[in-house]
């Protein structure tokens, strides 16, 4: 198989004395990374091509894995009349994954790097920042605010936040997804920042710059593919508890590549 390891720039936090905030966007062709009170230090990596370099990565050890899943849906934008079977097909998918005994699918966000893909479905941007989607404190606020009577029962035990990835418009070209190896980040790497939008605020990581960093991509990601990526995890010892990871530009991405894509969704998974 041809190794198609990179070498890109992909942007870290620097510390600073104030808590960064990310006002997350609400689509369209305007949509755009907003954070104010952070600076950034853009760093040039080794992102591999985890197809040939990390045969059999597990949610587990590196907090992500690339699955097999072909989905019945025809065109993810216009899913609400297909939305009971696309959540099925993918509570399917993670409860194998995991072993876990339950789901609660709770989003759906879809994103493109065309502004043209972006204003035609009022979707969002591309998110080109390494971030992790939940602190502690965040993940367990959303269990709440998603589920208010079960939260405190549910809370006893272990809970996980996974994200199912995927392309919606064929293979990933531009701008794909490179995730960190979780077990080469360190609890001193992730800076808590408040996160905005319309209706709540939370919070999420951003990440500050370690050698220690390892960084993957799986190239060309087909329709056929979904890449499973843990966010939250709530044991505190012997699993990945979140990869960190970030959209980056492709310089392998031939100058007439299609736009990217993507639909990412989110649930909580139950132990």
């Amino acid at each position: 198989m041809n190794d198609k390891s990179v070498r890109a720039s992909v942007r870290y936090v620097a510390p600073t004395a104030d808590k960064p905030v990310y006002y997350a966007s609400e689509g369209g062709s305007e949509a755009e990374l907003r954070i104010e009170h952070a600076e950034f230090s853009d760093r040039e990596v080794s992102i591999l091509d985890a197809r040939v370099q990390l045969e059999g990565a597990h949610l587990g050890q590196q907090g992500f894995t690339l699955v097999s899943h072909a989905s019945e849906i025809q065109d993810f934008h216009e899913l609400n009349g297909q939305l009971h079977t696309y959540q099925e097909e993918i509570s399917e998918l993670v409860l194998a994954a995991t072993s876990a005994r339950s789901v609660h699918i709770f989003d759906h966000t879809r994103r493109s790097d065309s502004a043209e893909v972006r204003g035609q479905h009022q979707i969002r941007e591309t998110a080109s920042i390494i971030h992790n989607d939940y602190t502690d404190f965040s993940a367990a606020k959303r269990l709440r605010d998603l589920l208010p009577d079960e939260a405190e029962s549910r809370l006893q035990n272990r809970f996980a936040i996974v994200n199912v990835w995927r392309t919606i418009a064929g293979p990933v070209f531009r701008n794909p997804l490179a995730c960190c190896d979780a077990s080469t980040l360190e609890a001193e790497d992730l800076i808590a920042s408040e996160r905005r939008a319309k209706d709540r605020i939370g919070e999420l990581e951003l990440v500050r710059y370690s050698s220690r960093h390892r960084w993957f991509y799986y190239p060309e990601m087909q329709a056929d593919e979904a890449l499973l990526i843990k966010t939250f995890d709530s044991l505190l010892e012997g699993v990945a508890r979140r990869s960190v990871h970030t959209a980056f530009e492709n310089p392998l991405a031939p100058r007439d590549a299609p736009p990217r894509e993507s639909m990412e969704s989110r649930m909580l998974v139950f132990y």
